[in-house]
């Protein structure tokens, strides 16, 4: 009887596993997935859009979030409406008429910066961490570990979410300098 409660906890485990990362999947896919692309530059060049002006954005507590840019966009695919929009997060201050070949996601257009990769990579990583943490722990019960040896991937969480924030600072760096220099 034992061995079958212990099979069936094993078993409960590697489902618990999966099932986590699916919901890590789904949220990433769901949350900040499109705009990653988006800013990462995944698909064709959705438009165009022709700068009014550029200022420096900031979040509901009064911190600078980078540049946003206002502006006209016209959309490549033929029956979508031009209109105006936001460059979210954008490369730089670009001057008044600039035209810039943006993504969009969400009603929003992007375009590959720092800002935008430190702000998005940031927020993905913060998602899939503990998602990622508990899913390792599972998996280790799976494998026979006791369920109470779960400290080790607590701290592991904790050292990822440190980790998340210097690659995304280091990300963001590179970027801004290749597209400076680019």
């Amino acid at each position: 009887m034992r061995a079958v409660v212990r099979k069936l906890g094993r078993a409960a485990a590697a489902v618990g596993a999966v099932v986590s990362l699916g919901v890590a999947g789904w949220l990433v896919w769901l949350l900040p997935g499109p705009q990653l692309a988006a800013i990462l530059g995944f698909g064709p060049v959705d438009g165009v859009v022709t700068v009014y002006e550029c200022h420096e954005a900031t979040d509901a507590d009064g911190y600078s979030t980078g540049t946003d840019c206002t502006g006209w966009y016209v959309p490549r695919r033929a029956g979508e409406p031009a209109r105006e929009t936001v460059i979210e997060s954008a490369a730089g201050k670009h001057p008044h008429g600039a035209r810039v070949e943006v993504r969009t996601a969400r009603g929003r257009a992007y375009e590959l910066s720092g800002t935008a990769v430190f702000d998005t990579g940031t927020t993905t990583g913060m998602l899939l961490v503990p998602f990622l943490a508990v899913a390792g722990w599972l998996v280790s019960c799976a494998r026979g570990a006791a369920p109470g040896d779960g400290e080790g991937w607590f701290f592991a969480a904790l050292g990822g979410m440190v980790a998340v924030i210097v690659l995304a600072v280091v990300a963001g760096i590179l970027v801004a300098i290749g597209v400076a220099v680019f």
